[in-house]
């Protein structure tokens, strides 16, 4: 409308360029949460401030040097190194440090309000004092952000808080579905569920909706503050935190599932061990003692029903358990314990997993996510009660478990192991279970905090008292424990959080340091001045030599080179025919840290370009500049190319196609109403639509190869180079971590009352995940780069990074084990210090594996066929366990007074940690061989001298 309205036409000047308005929607559009919007308008505020004041300052310096001095060229020169280096080098710097799509978009607002003035103004060229097309880019920017807010907030308003909210709801019972699915298979003794089409879809739309979660918390805080509810943004954080780990403690069970499974498919040679005949397999084995059970008169536990038990029905089912322990048979095989397992507990597993399934699937919110809270009173009480249930029922199934273990005859310390390992699996899946529903317990505790909140808290606006921050006392330890927004300041050991930017360090500065002699005394001999000082340039150099910094620098002295076209009198021309500020605009847009991040949006900006140019010379040819016409036809275009930057989301594609039209035909319609502008080279008041159209193309073009370019040959940063690197050093601190030994720091918290030491803080393990997903980015990015020795094993390496994640939720799952261990019980002490050496082999074995595996990754070295495994330390580990077991029952039978008393669960903390390892183990054994694909194997007969 800044183009076809003539009110607003008016009150944008008789100036040329009023179609950057429309511009400026393409990248500041209105599909967005209201949020959003509110964040993407102080953004947008404060890149217009900062191209005004470089606007400003360009026109200041010009007019200095030349009414002071008389030097017209030195101005141009400053101009030139200040305003542009400078000032798009910092808009460069600033894009990369923060990472954000919403920054990026006001660095592109900055970008074409900065390139417009004082690549075009006169007054620039010149050295005298005009504002008219400073003024008319700020209106410019003003309409344009204004048209866009107020479409947001009136035409179907789209509030972020209702759909954080929803999308909560969505997630809880896509949870709810997937618990049900997996104690399915756990009670029908098959993996069938979670191949199903149904479980994929349950997850694909958990993944949707966690999505959305995490990407509407932050506006939904913008719009809380706003509205002057701040208070229930950190209510809306625990939840969502409540959610996320929700689903880690159901992912936990599933992969204690697929444990048992994984166990259970290794059947062992037992004709050495047992006069039995020779198993058949573990799934006629299985399948047979599942059938006894309910063949037996029991209830089928392969479907859960999905319909509310009475208490009779409760009581029937815990009676079943108790049945249950009075037939155990003795075991034959490792199989046969997960038979007699189901026998025993699966009716008190039935129960606590249907209720809660129910809870999950039951709405939290109603009508009005934002009034309407939820909290089944009735579910909560049944959960209580089922939990109580499972909780007796497990404790003595796993106690008969154990002592029917001890009726078989003697064994070897292998068929211990692998029998232990399998009773271990059972036991870890059931206090697995127990952990979702003591999650489940939180999320209902949040549920009941909202709820309490909304009816009770009033509009505060708190945070417009800019008065409160001064003279602001510390906090307690309680208010910062429940404050989510405060959870960094709990006193413990600090943990640097992981800057923000689009791809990792990779090799850190500590490392770096220890190469240099002066920085650790391994030079004494030289003299004290002589240290400090080559420290000191050292250490500037290193900080001129950062990554960002470069960056910066680079899109700085690209800028300048391209804009310097501009100031010379003999290539002025040229810039100004062939429009050299849309190919500047898509030099910032396209440059980018790495060399195949700027292929990958260079090649979209290309064709996106192409396709815009097609639609302005097919619209204009059909609608012969009549403005009426070109309203309809550019209403299709835009959404077309809305569709594909929202629905397809080919951002970059979308983008630049609505740019290449914007500048060609709404130029041509532009200058066709005689504004003031020097074109007559494209027509004038009769626009010749192909050159119009030709020359942004061409402006554009050569604007993004002038990226691709600066990119590959200016201090070049490789995607591939740093994501090896990266994954390197992401597995030493993986290594490292587990190292300290999770139940080793457990114990050693315990003996000394210190509850600040932790297995893995809350910050380290939020850097790893991040960290990690840096990772997926920078391999995205790695596959667009070109190399004359091959395209990037992108396959290859996607399966490293899934297994790499797989291990990450092990280290989570252990934390969260730990974590929920403030103080041991004398059994448990007692078992971890009998296991404490053949722990602490295997931990060291672990950490040895990820050491191998980083150096071979950051070298691309091929590994040797003599890489350890943790077998033979696992099975010490199980063996020594099933001792400890045997010691202490064989005391209790005997009836002899014991002072230690060990209960069947203080086995728990050490049988979840087993099963986590020997997840962490698996995962490694895959990344190895996908190495050895990758670099091959080193043979004692290789010749490596030359």
């Amino acid at each position: 409308m800044g183009t076809f309205f003539p009110p607003l036409t008016a009150f944008l000047g008789n100036r040329d360029g009023k179609h950057v308005s429309a511009t400026i929607t393409v990248y500041f559009h209105p599909a967005r949460t209201v949020g959003s919007m509110l964040e993407a308008t102080v953004i947008a505020v404060v890149a217009v401030f900062y191209a005004e004041v470089i606007s400003m300052l360009s026109m200041g310096i010009a007019i200095a040097m030349r009414s002071q001095l008389g030097l017209t060229a030195a101005a141009h020169v400053l101009i030139l190194i200040i305003c542009i280096g400078g000032g798009l080098g910092f808009v460069g710097w600033v894009k990369q440090r923060l990472n954000s799509p919403l920054v990026n978009v006001g660095s592109t607002l900055a970008s074409i309000a900065i390139i417009s003035v004082i690549t075009k103004e006169e007054g620039v060229q010149g050295g005298y004092f005009d504002d008219d097309k400073i003024v008319q880019v700020l209106k410019l920017l003003l309409v344009g952000i204004t048209c866009t807010l107020t479409v947001n907030v009136l035409v179907w308003r789209i509030s972020a808080r209702r759909v954080l909210r929803r999308s909560i709801m969505t997630a809880t019972s896509s949870l709810g579905d997937k618990l049900s699915s997996i104690t399915k298979g756990f009670l029908s003794g098959t993996e069938d569920e979670f191949w199903t089409s149904e479980y994929g879809r349950v997850s694909a739309r958990y993944n949707s909706a966690y999505t959305t979660m995490n990407s509407t918390l932050r506006e939904a805080k913008f719009e809380y503050f706003f509205l002057g509810r701040e208070t229930f943004y950190p209510l809306d954080k625990r939840l969502s935190r409540s959610v996320e780990a929700l689903s880690q403690a159901i992912g936990g069970l599933r992969s204690a599932l697929e444990n048992q499974f994984t166990l259970l498919r290794e059947v062992p040679n037992l004709e050495d061990t047992f006069p039995s005949p020779k198993p058949t397999g573990m799934t006629s084995t299985l399948n047979r003692a599942i059938s006894a059970y309910i063949d037996g008169g029991g209830q089928t536990l392969s479907d859960i029903d999905e319909s509310g038990e009475s208490e009779e029905e409760r009581l029937a089912a815990r009676n079943k358990s108790d049945t249950a322990l009075d037939v155990a048979p003795a075991f034959q095989e490792p199989s046969d314990i997960f038979a007699l397992f189901i026998n025993m507990l699966g009716p008190s597993i039935k129960s606590l997993a249907h209720t809660l399934s129910e809870i999950l699937r039951e709405p939290a919110f109603g009508q009005d996510p934002n009034k309407d809270i939820a909290v089944n009173e009735q579910l909560r009480e049944s959960l209580r009660d089922a939990l109580n249930l499972y909780n007796n029922a497990r404790s003595e199934s796993l106690q008969e478990l154990y002592r029917t273990i001890q009726i078989g005859r003697a064994r070897s310390e292998k068929i211990q192991a692998d029998i232990e390992e399998v009773a271990a699996a059972c036991g870890h899946f059931s206090f697995s279970l127990q952990a979702v529903a003591e999650e489940t317990d939180a999320y209902l505790d949040v549920l009941e905090d909202i709820k309490y909140t909304t009816e009770t808290a009033p509009r505060s606006w708190s945070w417009l008292k800019f008065w409160r921050y001064f003279g602001r006392t510390e906090p307690s330890d309680k208010d910062r424990i429940e404050d989510p927004e405060r959870e960094s300041l709990i006193q413990k050991p600090p943990v640097p959080r992981l800057r923000k930017s689009q791809m990792p360090k990779g090799i850190p500065d500590t490392m770096v340091a220890r190469r240099d002699t002066f920085n650790w005394d391994a030079a004494p001999q030289s003299s004290r001045v002589k240290r400090r000082v080559a420290q000191k340039m050292l250490k500037i150099s290193r900080f001129i030599v950062r990554e960002d910094i470069l960056f910066g620098i680079k899109v700085g002295i690209g800028a300048l080179l391209w804009a310097m076209l501009a100031f010379i009198p003999s290539t002025r021309p040229i810039y100004q025919t062939w429009r050299g500020e849309w190919g500047l605009l898509s030099f910032m847009i396209v440059a980018a840290m790495t060399t195949g991040s700027a292929n990958t949006t260079g090649t979209a900006r290309f064709k996106g370009t192409l396709i815009g140019a097609a639609f302005a010379v097919v619209c204009w040819t059909v609608s012969q500049g009549n403005g009426i016409a070109l309203v309809f036809l550019g209403g299709l275009v835009a959404l077309f190319n809305f569709y594909v930057i929202l629905v397809i989301k080919k951002a970059p594609l979308g983008r630049i196609a609505l740019l290449a039209y914007n500048v060609s035909t709404l130029y041509a319609y532009s200058i066709s109403q005689d504004v003031d502008d020097d074109d007559d080279d494209e027509g004038g008041s009769n626009p010749l639509i192909l050159d119009i159209a030709w020359h942004r193309v061409v402006a554009v073009t050569l604007g993004i190869v002038w990226g691709i370019v600066v990119c590959r040959v200016l201090w070049p940063i490789s995607g591939r180079k740093k994501f090896r690197e990266g994954l390197s050093v992401l597995y030493l601190q993986m290594g490292l971590i587990w190292k300290r030994g999770p139940l080793t720091v457990s114990l050693n918290k315990d003996s000394t009352h210190n509850n600040t030491l932790d297995y893995m803080r809350e910050g380290e393990q939020a850097a790893l995940q991040r960290y990690a997903f840096k990772l997926a980015s920078l391999r995205t990015a790695a596959k667009s780069e070109f190399e004359l020795r091959g395209p990037f094993p992108d396959a290859a390496y996607g399966r490293i990074m899934r297994s790499t994640k797989n291990m990450l939720n092990g280290f989570y799952a252990m934390r969260l084990i730990t974590s929920k261990r403030n103080q041991l019980t004398e059994g448990e002490r007692a078992l971890l210090e009998y296991t404490s050496t053949e722990r602490a082999l295997l931990c060291q074995r672990i950490c040895h594996v990820f050491q191998v595996i980083a150096s071979c990754l950051m070298l691309e070295y091929p590994l040797t066929d003599a890489i350890p495994t943790v077998e033979n330390n696992k099975d010490r580990l199980l063996g020594k366990i099933y001792q400890f077991r045997k010691e202490h029952m064989n005391t209790d039978l005997s009836g002899d007074e014991s002072p230690l008393v060990v209960q069947e669960s203080d086995y728990a903390l050490l049988y979840a940690y087993t099963l986590v390892t020997l997840q962490v183990a698996a995962e490694l054994n895959k990344v190895r061989a996908e190495i050895e694909a990758l670099y091959g194997v080193l043979h004692e007969e290789a010749l490596l001298l030359q």
